[in-house]
């Protein structure tokens, strides 16, 4: 294992983009978003609207505060996302009839009938990053998505 002085002694320049920690996950991010910009313009929904749906599709009739937690996101961005979903008949925002100051959210007709044309949206992206399900380097995939989730979880306490 390298030690700070270690590091520090190979001359290793911390202000070096090809040092940096974090460009690998934007860019890893803003590639696989690309990547699913296809599917989701056929849908008529953005990447973070997909993310909603994706936790609405799992479990219905769950508060903002709950979608915004599964999203690692703050009210202030989800509130402004729901409001234009809204809008576009995907879901339905109505206040909590134990809690007033809590607003819940459900599927509409149309959130429901889209489900099932998402249905290859994964498959697809699978393919596009060319990993075979039946092969394994699936489970390099997986390993490396669990992996993602520790990093998740250590920097969202």
């Amino acid at each position: 294992m390298l030690s700070l002085e270690k590091i520090l002694a190979m001359n290793y320049d911390q202000r070096k983009l090809e040092n940096q920690l974090c460009f690998p996950f934007y860019a890893v991010s803003r590639l696989i978003i690309r990547a699913y910009q296809d599917d989701l313009d056929r849908l008529g929904i953005t990447y973070p609207q997909y993310l909603v749906m994706l936790v609405l599709w799992e479990k219905e009739g769950i508060t903002v505060n709950e979608i915004g937690e599964r999203l690692i996101l703050n009210t202030n961005t989800i509130t402004p996302l729901l409001k234009r979903m809204e809008s576009m008949d995907l879901i339905k925002r109505t206040q909590s009839k134990e809690d007033q100051r809590r607003v819940v959210v459900t599927l509409t007709d149309v959130g429901k009938l889209m489900k099932e044309k998402a249905v290859d949206i994964p498959l697809r992206l699978l393919e596009k990053l060319k990993i075979d399900p039946s092969q394994t380097n699936i489970e390099d995939a997986i390993k490396l998505k669990e992996q993602l989730h520790q990093l998740i979880a250590l920097l969202n306490h």
